[in-house]
């Protein structure tokens, strides 16, 4: 078994020096990172965005497939393996992890799952631990191994992708923000999110896609718990400078939840919207016409998925693949603020976002415990800056704490 790096010796630089990366390149030249679900589009990108921050950590592809993870370490170089791992089976989980610093798990999709296997082997393994989940259910499952992960010292970020994942703490930073500068109580948060096509993220999160179909929405209200149907609700939304206006409608999203819970505002909710605009009435006919059950169910969901993958991948090739998000903060007295983020990639930019959650882990941000992004355990206040700045490199539009007016696509002067 490799000798494991303590995390502590990656402590968080914020405003690093020569001297500092040098010490930080020295001590994480043999830190060892297995990224599960390596060989999948998310994953896959992960891993790049990692090898491209810092080419001095030890990337391991963890998958089923060795053709896939032989051709994913060809792209990442000499600084990297493949390890064969079936997350259904606790013995291989535990001997994947046994000799890492740190699992990085994009083996969705995350709904329906029953257990938090790999979470509890991180624990178990005492191994630093992020995940892209994007389930409710899941997330909160996950979050009450807090306890089990603070003794076992081990630091754990679930829901670390783009969406939920920095959109969380672009909330979390308005939210602050409104309060550092006197301003009325945060009243009001909503999160709006775009992509084109499926943003050529792959068939599974158009399953994940599909399966929070089947999910009665959760939203809150002046404080109060809401049932929604999903895809219903349609807004009409300005994402800004190289988006536009786009339709979104309302979807259970796990960072609802956490963000009412975490940050405190009474009234919450998420929508999503995609393109082309038929893509939006298919969704909408699915919730429809299919019965919650047809949705709820992993196989079914995925057989769909196998018959409309070709048509959706020929679509891509048409629509594009860009991301937006906007996430809009309303306080008591009437004052709102936005924050935009616009990506002309999904599959880049969840893969970079996944990667600055990782590193911040590793740079010693996060305590030992379970935390959502927006949570100050997980992503220490000072380190927010650091993540958005990695995550935003690329971006074609990137703003914070505006008001509406100034970053729309015809902003007023």
């Amino acid at each position: 078994m490799a000798a494991r790096a303590p995390l502590h010796l990656l402590p968080l630089r914020c405003s690093a020096t020569k001297e500092d990366q040098s010490e930080y390149t020295d001590k994480s030249r043999n830190v060892r990172v297995l990224v599960l679900g390596g060989t999948g589009r998310v994953g896959g990108s992960t891993a790049i965005a990692l090898s491209k921050l810092r080419p001095d950590l030890h990337i391991i592809i963890a998958g089923r497939n060795r053709e896939k993870g032989a051709s994913m370490v060809a792209t990442l170089g000499g600084n990297s393996d493949f390890a064969e791992v079936n997350i259904d089976n606790v013995k291989s989980l535990e001997a994947a992890l046994e000799d890492v610093d740190l699992v990085v798990h994009t083996a969705g999709p995350f709904q329906q799952a029953e257990k938090c296997s790999v979470l509890e082997a991180a624990i178990h393994t005492k191994t630093a631990y992020v995940d892209v989940c994007d389930d409710t259910t899941y997330a909160w499952r996950a979050k009450s191994f807090k306890t089990r992960a603070v003794a076992a010292n081990v630091p754990a970020i679930i829901t670390g992708g783009i969406s939920p994942g920095v959109s969380n703490v672009i909330a979390a930073e308005l939210v602050r923000a409104s309060k550092n500068e006197g301003k009325a109580e945060p009243e009001r948060l909503r999160f709006h999110y775009y992509t084109e096509g499926s943003g050529g993220a792959g068939p599974t999160m158009l399953a994940a896609s599909f399966l929070l179909l089947g999910e009665e929405v959760v939203a809150y209200s002046k404080g109060e718990v809401i049932k929604l149907k999903p895809y219903s609700g349609m807004l009409n939304i300005d994402f800004g400078k190289g988006i536009g206006k786009k339709d979104v409608y309302l979807l259970n999203l796990p960072e609802v939840t956490s963000a009412h819970e975490v940050l405190g505002v009474p009234t919450v909710s998420a929508r999503f919207g995609t393109a082309p605009f038929f893509w939006n009435w298919g969704m909408e006919a699915m919730t429809t016409h299919l019965p919650a059950e047809f949705l709820r169910d992993r196989s079914k969901v995925q057989v769909l998925v196998q018959l409309l993958d070709p048509l959706v991948r020929s679509v891509d090739r048409i629509a594009g693949e860009r991301l937006s998000m906007r996430i809009d903060l309303e306080c008591s007295d009437g004052h709102s603020v936005v924050g935009i983020f616009s990506h002309r990639s999904l599959s880049v930019s969840v893969g970079t976002a996944t990667a600055a959650f990782a590193l911040a882990i590793l740079e010693g941000s996060t305590q030992p415990g379970v935390w959502f992004p927006e949570e100050p355990e997980g992503i220490a206040i000072e380190a927010r800056e650091v993540l958005l700045k990695r995550v935003a490199q690329g971006a074609i539009n990137f703003v914070m704490n505006k008001p509406p007016w100034m970053v729309e696509t015809d902003p007023r002067v």
